[in-house]
């Protein structure tokens, strides 16, 4: 962090602020909803460790912690779930929108005008109320996966999934987007889903989340700041790390080629996506979880290349660089093993943070002051005007 001094326009007084690129290390605001830290837990949802969730919870309960304020017992969580089936429809014309859609489209720039239709669709669009935000929040929860995977189906010319009336959001979610899986390796599936559903829900100020909460302090609309995540979160520096390393996987293509195509990627510089963390600079401790999750599942599926690709790169970089995966990277080989297409890995993404976003967005508008930073002058100093006919 750089310390400045910047004399203020109109005064003979200077101000000494503090500067810090990219707001590294500034603390901009309280949340009760996530704690970041390097310790063993590593990451708290309302106090509760990410390892715990992952291992016991399914998403719903997770769901219910953020947007509600704590777990629900079962009677809660049935009738949580009861309401978020319900919502497993996309108004008319949301669909009208969807089924006009041409192949091409990037499916994040489909979703968040998709979001924006579902906010002059909401009935409760007007009020923002608490009361109110959380009904649409639930909404946004079951309308979400419904529109990344049948806009999906429209651009891809795919054929249209036959409806899915599981009670399961990740049994829903993963039918909606891969298909019906059979078996023990399809419930096995849709466990590792509901686990990076968990693991993704919430991550305190990240870029998107912040994105939310700066819009939502102008007390705009929930559907509004939820479009500016959705669009914060499509840029490859934050969510759309996931697609990335997918497609650097696919890249590669199979475990022999592993070595040899990271160690030349160091050597040219380029980027290896997958690794490092803005705030867990000693590693994550979300990525552990979901890279046990990714062995199990190859196991079962009998396909160790994905993995084997991976954990190849995860060796060398560790050797070489001394860097860890992050979150986005295990998951991939995990989405791969479940045959999710690859653009659709950020828009799960979403299926998953909008609860913590829609947590953050209510959080700000209850105790609300608008996020308004200042900005260090760097430009010229105070020059005199020229009318335009002395002008050199």
């Amino acid at each position: 962090m750089n310390q400045a001094i910047q004399e203020q326009p109109g005064t003979k007084t200077t101000e000494r602020l503090l500067y810090s690129p990219g707001l590294e290390g500034v603390i901009a605001g309280e949340s009760t909803l996530c704690q970041v830290d390097e310790g063993e837990a590593g990451l708290r949802y309302r106090g509760y460790a990410i390892g715990d969730l992952a291992e016991w919870s399914r998403f719903e309960e997770v769901a219910h912690l953020l947007l509600i304020g704590h777990l629900p017992t079962q009677n809660e969580l049935d009738s949580f779930s009861i309401r978020l089936r319900s919502h497993r429809v996309l108004p008319e014309p949301v669909q009208r929108f969807v089924d006009r859609l041409q192949p091409g489209l990037h499916p994040m720039d489909v979703l968040r005008t998709g979001i924006s239709l579902l906010g002059l669709s909401d009935p409760d669009a007007q009020d923002g109320s608490h009361e109110a935000n959380l009904r649409k929040s639930m909404r946004l929860l079951s309308q979400i996966p419904l529109l990344i995977a049948h806009s999906y189906r429209v651009m891809s010319g795919t054929s249209t999934q036959k409806q899915d009336e599981s009670p399961d959001f990740a049994q829903h979610l993963l039918h909606l987007v891969a298909g019906h899986k059979h078996g023990d390796i399809g419930a096995a599936m849709a466990q590792v889903l509901n686990v990076s559903l968990i693991l993704y829900a919430e991550h305190e100020f990240n870029a998107s989340t912040f994105a939310a909460r700066v819009t939502a302090s102008t007390l705009t609309d929930l559907h509004g700041a939820i479009t500016a995540a959705v669009a914060t979160l499509k840029g490859p520096l934050h969510g759309g790390a996931n697609e990335a390393v997918a497609s650097m996987l696919i890249e590669i293509g199979s475990p022999e080629r592993a070595e040899a195509w990271v160690r030349e990627a160091l050597a040219q510089k380029r980027r290896v996506m997958g690794f490092g963390h803005r705030v867990l600079r000693q590693g994550d401790a979300r990525s552990a979880i979901i890279q046990r999750h990714a062995e199990r599942l190859s196991h079962l599926c009998g396909d160790h290349s994905w993995y084997d690709i991976a954990s190849t790169i995860h060796r060398i970089m560790r050797e070489e660089k001394g860097l860890h995966p992050n979150l986005d990277f295990y998951t991939a080989v995990a989405y791969l093993l479940m045959g999710i297409p690859r653009e659709l890995s950020t828009p799960l993404f979403v299926c998953s943070r909008i609860t913590g976003w829609c947590a953050h967005v209510m959080e700000q508008q209850e105790h609300n002051r608008l996020i308004r930073p200042r900005a260090l002058y760097t430009g010229p100093a105070p020059r005199t005007y020229e009318p335009l006919d002395r002008r050199p």
